[in-house]
Formats: structure tokens, C-alpha cells, sequence
């Protein structure tokens, strides 16, 4: 749970902080970063202003103006589909995906699934906190995963 985060504005500033350390030494490069809805929308948007690129929107369906792209998924408590705006990002922009969260990895999973149908190419998948014991980060595979916090 990011909410103890949100509350302080010292500590939002330090994630945000350290995501941005992350993401300038990883990569020379990014054209995006792409947020998960809901809680992908909260730390994406002040990490990518901070970069100086823009913000995607990944949303659940029916939620997006205009032409969209969208993936059904399996949740472990029933199904669900993603959608991303069919002119999101252009073929090979360089995109990192953001959500507070991994467990089993089905959502962000889909997401790179969007991400790849519009030939955009996925450097990373980002997230605050990852249970390990979900194994999440293996349906990922072969995309890497950085975590702030992993918890086993």
C-alpha cells in the first residue's frame, strides 16, 4: 500500500527521487513512461515531467476517447481488459511501464502486450513494491523488472 506516500510529501519526493536516480542511469533514452490504472497514474505522471517526456494512459476498458488497442487478461479472481489509445506511442518509441504494485503480474502483463501491438519497444517494467512469492516478475519474462521493495 503506497497510501502512507501520498500522505507525506517528503517521502512521495524521495520515491520519486530515487525511480528517477533509476531511470536516467539505466537508460540514456526513454520517450514515455506508461501508467497502469489507477495507482500507475500517481507516481508516472510527476516521474515523467521530472524526465522531461510524456505520459501514457493504460487504462481499464471503456475508459479511453477514441480508437483504442485492448487485451482481456486473467486476474486470479476472474478476467479483465486493458485498453491503450490506438496512437498512444509510434512504432519503436522506447516506453517504461509504472504501476505501485506487482504481485501476479497479469496486469502489467498485459500492458507490455498493448505496448508491443503498437511496436513500441518496452525498456522496462517499474514498480514501487513486488511480492515475491506471487512470481509476477516470471510472467514478465523476458522484459527486466525493477522493484523499490520486495517482499518475500
Amino acid at each position: 500500500d503506497i497510501s502512507p506516500l501520498l500522505k507525506d510529501p517528503a517521502a512521495f519526493g524521495a520515491l520519486l527521487d530515487l525511480l528517477e536516480t533509476h531511470l536516467r542511469a539505466s537508460f540514456p533514452h526513454i520517450d514515455f513512461i506508461a501508467g497502469l490504472d489507477s495507482r500507475g497514474f500517481l507516481i508516472g505522471p510527476p516521474l515523467a515531467q521530472r524526465l522531461g517526456i510524456g505520459f501514457v494512459l493504460i487504462r481499464k476498458k471503456g475508459k479511453l476517447p477514441g480508437p483504442t488497442e485492448s487485451v482481456s487478461y486473467t486476474l486470479e479472481y476472474g478476467k479483465a481488459e486493458l485498453e491503450i489509445q490506438s496512437d498512444a506511442v509510434a512504432p519503436g518509441q522506447k516506453v517504461v511501464v509504472v504501476d505501485d504494485l506487482l504481485a501476479t503480474g497479469g496486469t502489467m502483463r498485459a500492458a507490455c502486450e498493448l505496448l508491443a501491438r503498437l511496436e513500441a519497444d518496452v525498456l522496462e517494467c517499474l514498480v514501487v513494491i513486488e511480492l515475491r512469492p506471487l512470481r509476477g516478475a516470471e510472467r514478465l519474462r523476458p522484459l527486466p523488472l525493477y522493484s523499490l521493495l520486495q517482499y518475500d
